[in-house]
């Protein structure tokens, strides 16, 4: 990180900065160009490295593209604030906080870890518990997405 006076570095720190987020980009291998798309997602803190999970249609480009190649990168970003530069346009800035990881991506098949993944999604994405059952679970395809390497960072406001 080039940046290192915008390093986070504190674990709880880092899952803080996911959990104010509320919006995922997940960049994943297609063909010669990268692909990205804006997800939803749920996530949990397990063997010392962030899970997220997501869902979609049981079909499509998305899962297409895991089954060719589960190598992907997610990232997240809170707090996001325009800092004014006034007349001069290159003293414009912002203030931020972003999370950014590689892993493996997995298409679930078990309706227990589907079931945990939608869980925790809704868990995130609402802050209250919701039962699912297996029916409803295989209703969609579930996503868990394993990060092995990930930094944060942050710009934030400066102390009055």
């Amino acid at each position: 990180m080039r940046r290192k006076d915008r390093e986070i570095t504190e674990t709880d720190e880092i899952l803080a900065v996911i959990g104010k987020s509320k919006i995922m980009h997940l960049g994943l291998f297609d063909d010669g160009y990268p692909y990205i798309v804006p997800l939803h997602f749920g996530f949990e803190y397990a063997d010392g490295r962030p899970v997220f999970y997501v869902h979609c249609a049981k079909e499509g480009h998305k899962l297409d593209l895991i089954r060719r190649n589960p190598h992907v990168c997610v990232e997240t970003e809170c707090d996001v604030k325009l800092l004014s530069g006034g007349e001069d346009p290159c003293s414009y800035s912002s203030e931020y906080a972003s999370f950014i990881g590689h892993g493996e991506a997995e298409i679930l098949r078990e309706p227990e870890q589907k079931i945990r993944g939608l869980s925790c999604l809704m868990r995130h994405q609402t802050g209250r518990e919701f039962a699912f059952t297996e029916q409803m679970a295989a209703a969609a395809a579930v996503v868990r997405i394993t990060v092995s390497e990930y930094s944060a960072k942050a710009r934030r406001p400066k102390p009055v």
